[in-house]
């Protein structure tokens, strides 16, 4: 609560922590609420409404590169205001459109500009939290999932009316929290650092004047960075398995009763709040994001053998044994949250990160369009096996991320031995880009 009360970037950082709860809050709403919504609501199988999740998956793979690109030209606070507008108007789309093909660029807008949202609010804390935005990051993951509870919760009353008119009432709060949240975001001021996201407005990379013509880098000609990009794709299957392989694997491969699906979900949110700031803390620095790849690897793999021991098993065997890979699958997301963005900050040339970090977002985004299918397809189709080789190929790709960022750790600013030294906090900019 203290750190809440005096967050890194102060006033600001403070109004767009509460900002993101009021939107966390509603999207819960709306994430317990929509498949039901579109399923009772507007009539659709089970075949349309894979289709309709799963366009709106791709589009929103979309939002975060567009958003990255734009905040090098335009103001990140007017962004992401006209990101929850966006939203607001496409949420009132809903409440008047029930036809199929109507709703799937609906649905597709909202996605995109969740996603744009989402790496906008990333930049804005770059900016205001500057060298403290592990810090401000575990501050937001823990008031997010308080505000995703609490959304569940506030959605639970509406279905458990299940009427018409109570998922109307739900999509409509949904929409008054991004209203909520702009209103909030416009009484911030932008942060400075227009495309170099910690360095102050007119500095430069390498140490050049601000008078000197530099063409800022693409992210899509970036070799390196794009090699960290794919890597973190799968880095980021935590998600999938938690939300999909624990629920299936339950239900389908156990004798586990149902009841303990909700459980997991408790569990997780309960755990960000608790351990986040902590475990943020401990991975700290480009050096202590690096070593958590480590652990993260060792986490899943973990968890993965939990899952193959509750195969078959009975209902007290087979409910700790899964609720105790929850705690693994959760502390393994708490390590990958740290290190996937503070690595995609720092593995950015200091001169262009907005449209970099605006490429490293589309990681989440494409892993909720494949994740799934791949845990369903391939992982689940082998059975115990294939929960091993995940767990076994996460590591393995944990340890070969953790090598190729300290690599380029030594490229952007490292020592020539190849020993990575952590970057020097003090003068943004300072780096010179290898």
């Amino acid at each position: 609560m203290a750190q809440l009360r005096r967050p890194p970037g102060g006033r600001d950082a403070r109004i767009m922590l509460l900002a993101q709860c009021v939107d966390r809050t509603g999207t819960g709403v709306w994430a317990a609420a929509s498949v039901l919504y579109f399923t009772y609501a507007c009539g659709m199988d089970a075949r349309q409404l894979g289709l309709l999740l799963g366009v709106g998956a791709v589009a929103g793979i979309a939002g975060s590169p567009l958003a990255g690109r734009a905040a090098e030209r335009f103001s990140v606070r007017w962004l992401l205001i006209g990101c929850h507008l966006l939203r607001l108007g496409a949420m009132g789309l809903l409440l008047v459109v029930d036809d199929f093909g109507a709703l799937l660029p609906v649905v597709a807008l909202i996605c995109l500009a969740e996603r744009a949202a989402k790496t906008l609010e990333m930049l804005f804390a770059t900016r205001v939290a500057g060298e403290r935005r592990a810090t401000y990051q575990a501050l937001f993951r823990s008031v997010a999932n308080a505000g995703y509870a609490l959304g569940a919760g506030v959605a639970a009353i509406g279905l458990a009316v299940g009427t018409a008119d109570a998922y109307r009432v739900l999509i409509a709060a949904n929409g008054l929290s991004y209203l909520l949240a702009a209103a909030l975001v416009r009484r911030t001021r932008e942060p400075s650092g227009r495309g170099l996201v910690a360095a102050k407005a007119g500095d430069r990379p390498g140490g050049e004047p601000a008078g000197t013509p530099s063409a800022a880098p693409s992210p899509w000609r970036d070799r390196g960075y794009l090699r960290f990009v794919l890597l973190d794709m799968p880095l980021n299957l935590d998600d999938s398995i938690l939300n999909v392989g624990l629920p299936l694997w339950l239900v389908h491969r156990t004798g586990a009763p149902h009841a303990v699906v909700p459980v997991f979900l408790v569990l997780n949110t309960v755990l960000v709040v608790l351990l986040q700031l902590r475990v943020s803390a401990w991975a700290e620095g480009a050096l202590g994001a690096a070593a958590a790849l480590r652990w993260y690897g060792v986490t899943v793999l973990g968890g993965c053998l939990l899952i193959v021991l509750a195969t078959g098993a009975g209902p007290v065997v087979a409910s700790v044994a899964l609720l105790g890979a929850a705690v693994l699958i959760t502390l393994a997301e708490l390590l990958r949250s740290v290190s996937s963005w503070e690595l995609a900050v720092v593995l950015a040339p200091p001169g262009a990160r907005a449209s970099y970090l605006g490429v490293a977002g589309m990681s989440q985004s494409v892993q909720k369009s494949v994740g799934p299918l791949l845990l369903t397809g391939v992982v689940m189709a082998a059975g115990p096996l294939g929960w091993l080789g995940l767990g076994a190929a996460t590591v393995g790709l944990g340890a070969l991320q953790r090598r190729a960022g300290l690599r380029r750790l030594a490229t952007l600013g490292g020592a020539a031995d190849g020993t990575v030294v952590e970057p020097a906090r003090p003068a943004p900019a300072s780096a010179t880009v290898g």
